[in-house]
């Protein structure tokens, strides 16, 4: 009589969130029921409190609270009619599609530079001449040589970094005719480059070099 009673979970209902379980599901089912309107919003408040309780490591995501009335609307197939403190998600809402996404702009010519490569490029080109559009399209050549060598493990020249900014920028930015200052610039922001990356490897060395002296005593 009683194998007679068990209820396999393959015949009940298929819950919509399964995370929250089967007693949650019920709850929700049975506040939908409720015909008193604030009876129902009380219930619905409950249940509440019961989904953050079974959720403690999501309590400090940005809108929490919105996450899980939306989540009691879903469960209760959009039935439930209560007075929420968030705009009551709708199917259609749930159901829109996004706004499709542009696709990135791509180099394949010159794919190691990357998409923001690019995107410094144009803001350089709309800057005002001046210290502040130097310093900035120095940088994006400095950066543009470690993307190379990270590519190429060969030395590069100069000129290769700033025919393709040049190319890049569509003409806009032309370092191959620029000042010798510009060029000294160039060539003093990459000395410092070098002197830190040989620093920080000196700094690297001294520290493991320590703690192999600190396990060995």
């Amino acid at each position: 009589m009683l194998v007679d009673n068990l209820e396999y979970n393959t015949e009940r209902e298929k819950l919509i969130i399964p995370e929250y379980g089967r007693h949650i599901q019920k709850m929700i089912n049975q506040a939908v029921a409720i015909e008193d309107r604030e009876e129902r919003n009380k219930t619905a408040k409950a249940i509440i409190d019961v989904m953050g309780n079974l959720q403690p490591h999501l309590r400090d995501v940005p809108d929490f609270q919105h996450k899980l009335w939306d989540q009691l609307i879903i469960m209760s197939d959009f039935q439930l009619d209560v007075d929420a403190p968030y705009p009551v998600l709708t199917k259609e809402k749930l159901e829109e599609r996004p706004e499709p996404l542009d696709y990135p702009q791509n180099f394949p010519k010159y794919r190691f530079y990357g998409n923001n490569i690019k995107r410094m490029i144009d803001v350089a080109i709309s800057w005002e001449e001046g210290d502040l559009k130097e310093a900035l399209v120095l940088t994006i050549a400095n950066h543009m040589k470690k993307c190379f060598l990270s590519w190429n493990k060969d030395t590069v020249e100069d000129d290769v970094i700033f025919n393709h900014l040049f190319e890049l920028s569509d003409g806009k930015i032309n370092l191959l005719n620029s000042e010798e200052g510009l060029r000294d610039s160039f060539n003093l922001m990459k000395s410092n480059n070098k002197k830190k990356h040989h620093s920080n490897n000196k700094k690297n060395y001294r520290n493991n070099n320590n703690n192999r002296h600190k396990k060995r005593y």
